[in-house]
């Protein structure tokens, strides 16, 4: 799988994940708004226990985002630290497409 496709996978997940808890907390908190004593409690309990858990999930995304885009930026790094004049070429010759892209208009 690819980088792009699995990026999307993972997006996908994640808004999944994000909108089943937010879902299933507002649900709790309207119950727990109609109910009282011990059952709205309760329902708040649950929903502020799905909050976390989303709330870490999240933590966990963002921390394999960080490692993957700083893995990938080391990868660059490396890249052109061994193959200097190729570096240069490349970014000369985007330079020169820019280039004359914006001058056409």
């Amino acid at each position: 799988m690819n980088a792009k496709a699995s990026a999307s996978t993972l997006t996908d997940d994640i808004q999944s994940d994000v909108n089943k808890a937010i879902a299933g907390a507002e649900d709790m908190l309207t119950q727990a708004a109609n109910a009282t004593g011990e059952k709205a409690a309760e329902l708040r309990g649950r929903a502020l226990e799905q909050l976390k858990a989303l709330q870490a999930r999240l933590k966990d995304v963002q921390n394999t985002a960080v490692e993957k885009g700083k893995a990938a930026a080391y990868a660059t790094d490396d890249y052109v630290h061994e193959n200097p004049w190729r570096s240069i070429v490349a970014a000369a010759s985007i330079g020169v497409v820019v280039g004359l892209l914006i001058a056409r208009r």
